[in-house]
This record gives C-alpha cells, structure tokens and sequence, in this order.
C-alpha cells in the first residue's frame, strides 16, 4: 500500500523535522566550558539530566495518559523552551541544574508519545500495514533536521561570535513546533484515563521485580548491561568531540581572518554534518551487518570491544597533538553505537516474551541512565585532573577492561 501525504502526514513530517533543530547540540560541551564551569561540574549537570529522565519515565508516561497525549505534547515543548532561555540567560551553576530539570521533562513527556499518536493516526484510518515505512518517512524528516541544524548552528556561532545565541535560536523551531502541536486533531489522545497515583506505584513495582528476576538470569542480565554499558559510554563521551575539534581547528592555517571561536564553529559545524549522515546510513545497514554473522552474539560483542578500543586510539592520538586521527577514531565511535542500537534492542527482545517487553526496556533504560551518570562523572573528573585525553584513555581502558565481564555468550 502507498502512502497517502495527506496534511496531518506532512504536519507529522514537520514535528520530526522542527525538533531536531537543537542548534545547541554540535556547542553544548564548549558553550558550558565558556561559562566558566570544570569538566567536574558538567558531568554532574550531565547526570542530573541522564537519571532524572529515567526516573520522572513512569511517572511523566501515567499523567500523559490521563491528560492526553496532545496536552502532555505540548506540555513537553513548553518546559524545553524554558530551559532554552534559562541556558540563554544565566550564568549560574544553580540556574543551570533547573535548566537541566526543565530539559529532563521535556523529555520525558516527549519520549514515545508521538510515536504513539502516529500509530493512533494509522490505526484510525486503517493504514497499519504501512507503519514501518509511514514512520520511516517521518524519522527521514528528523534525520535531515539534524544534519541542518548543525550548519545552521555553525553559522549562528560564526557570525555572532556567541555561543549563548544558539539557545535562544532553538526557542524559535520549538515554538513552531509547539504551534504545530496544537493543530493535531484530538482524537490522536487515545484513550483517556483517569490519574491515579496507585498506577505509578504500581509500575515502578513491576520495574523493579524484573530489575530482581534479570539478576537472576545470568544470560539476560548480561544482554542488558552489554546493550546499556555501551549505550552509556556512548552518551558520556560524545559531546568530548567539541574541544576534540576546536583543539584542532586552532592548529589549522585556515580562516586566519576570524577568531578561533569562529575557526572551530565552521569545523564544528562541517565534522557534525556528516556524522549525522553516516549515522543515518548506519543505522539502515545494522541489519545487513548483524547478518554477516552466524553467531549473533558475536556482532553485539566485536563492535562492543571495538568500540572502547577506538576510545583509547582517540584519546591515544589526542595525547600525541594528532588531533585529525583523534576525531576520526572518535566518529567511528559515533557510527557503532548507530549499528548496535538496533541489534541490541532485538537482542534484548528476543530474550524476553511480548508481554513483558516494554518492562525489560525500561529496565535496560534505568541501568543505562545509572552507567551514564557514573561514566559522565568520572569523565569529567579525570579531564579536571589530567585532559580530555587522558580521561577518555582512562575510561575506554577501563570499559575494554569490563568488557570483558559483560561480553555476551551461550
């Protein structure tokens, strides 16, 4: 069955699209190191965000159900436009910490909400043949929204000379956003419930009997610490790209006009445009890649190990001033996590039954959320004490170590 672009598909399309304009993402790390904080005091920002988002999961999922998914949509959107210009505004560490609670709501009323009104749409109109390639659609048009956001971003940077500037430029798309929102017609809320707190005690009960009876499984809580662990080390470590690039840019004999500011904003920009393209095409090719292999237990642990071992060429080549090298080995790090996310989550399913699938999910969600605030953390304090290459030697030697414990096997 082809798809029909009627308006609420291209209104759809226009959500993915808007919301990955987050200019400040390819600038976070650098735009905090600007304020005046240490590597210390952003990994304690980092995770703050990492375990409120896991923490608030249940809660924020059974008062969207009461309230709607339209309302909880919105809801969303308005509390990331405040920590947008609370980010803009303020130079304080406190103000910041609320910046980041603001952002965590944000996410956490967003995450599988639209997803749900898309499959609410295709249900109502009797297009649920259509689903994986209707949301394939829809996630294409987030995909493009991510490779231009990083242009748009190094423009901002590069012609303002600011790095504030991209908070308050990410308020105006999540505006737009908002306002799309507000067009959906409601019968996309689903089914309505009353709110009744006994239902999130009730969640967080069953979160927490699978948490016991995976650790009574050596296999599966091997599968799940395997999947969240690299997850984790991903999510830490990604945003150490910035000064990674901004290190090099200044070595370059290139746009000598501009201030350095500006030099590593169009490096920035460039590097974060093509990540987002080959992480795209990375995606697509898990499978193809996961088949290579008889033993699908191996490809989760090859690209596991060979993840770390990147780390530590990364921060290897960073400590030796070869800084080109350094970046590369740090992308490829970029593009395994792409190819494992989608052999991991199936991995994970295929050891656990439907019923109890989005429990074991959000199981793996919780060790990851506690894996990245650990490693955020202490790669910030190891950056403090020595640099950033050190600290991610320190933390991929360390993780190759562990992976050892966690590799997955019959």
């Amino acid at each position: 069955m082809k798809i029909k672009k009627d308006k609420q598909y291209y209104k759809f399309c226009a959500y993915g699209f808007l919301k990955n304009l987050r200019f400040f993402e390819p600038f976070f790390l650098l735009f905090l190191l600007e304020k005046g904080f240490s590597f210390t005091q952003i990994g304690v920002l980092f995770a703050i965000r990492s375990l409120l988002i896991n923490f608030l999961e249940i809660p924020t999922g059974v008062i969207s159900d009461s309230i709607g998914r339209k309302r909880a949509m919105l809801f969303s959107f308005g509390t990331y436009i405040i920590s947008f210009v609370i980010f803009y505004v303020s130079n304080s560490f406190l103000l910041f910490v609320f910046a980041m609670i603001f952002f965590s709501f944000g996410e956490t009323f967003r995450s599988g909400t639209h997803k749900a009104m898309i499959m609410e749409y295709l249900k109502l109109k009797n297009w649920e043949s259509i689903k994986v390639n209707y949301y394939g659609h829809t996630r294409s048009a987030s995909q493009i929204g991510s490779a231009i956001s990083s242009l748009i971003a190094a423009a901002l940077v590069f012609y303002t000379n600011s790095y504030s500037i991209i908070f308050l430029a990410s308020t105006i798309p999540y505006i737009l956003d908002l306002l799309n929102l507000a067009t959906y017609p409601a019968e996309l809320d689903g089914e309505v419930k009353k709110l009744k707190w006994n239902e999130v005690k009730k969640q967080f009960v069953i979160v927490l009997k699978e948490t016991f009876y995976s650790f009574k499984n050596r296999r599966y809580i091997k599968i799940l610490i395997n999947s969240s662990f690299y997850a984790a080390y991903y999510k830490s470590l990604k945003d150490y790209i910035q000064p990674i690039i901004k290190t090099m840019a200044l070595g370059f004999p290139f746009l000598l006009a501009y201030d350095n500011k500006q030099r590593a904003a169009f490096f920035i920009g460039i590097i974060y445009f093509f990540v987002y393209l080959i992480n795209s095409f990375a995606s697509r090719k898990a499978s193809a890649f996961q088949n290579l292999f008889k033993d699908k237990d191996l490809p989760l642990n090859l690209t596991m190990f060979f993840g770390f071992f990147l780390g530590i060429l990364t921060g290897f080549f960073y400590e030796f001033n070869i800084y080109y090298l350094s970046i590369l080995f740090f992308i490829f790090i970029f593009v395994i996590e792409n190819v494992r996310k989608p052999m991991a989550v199936s991995k994970v399913s295929d050891e656990i039954d439907s019923k109890n699938m989005a429990t074991g999910l959000s199981v793996e969600s919780q060790l990851e959320s506690i894996f990245t605030s650990l490693i955020v953390f202490m790669t910030g304090f190891f950056a403090d004490l020595f640099n950033v290459g050190v600290a991610i030697l320190i933390v991929s030697f360390s993780s190759v170590v562990f992976s050892y414990f966690i590799r997955v096997e019959d």
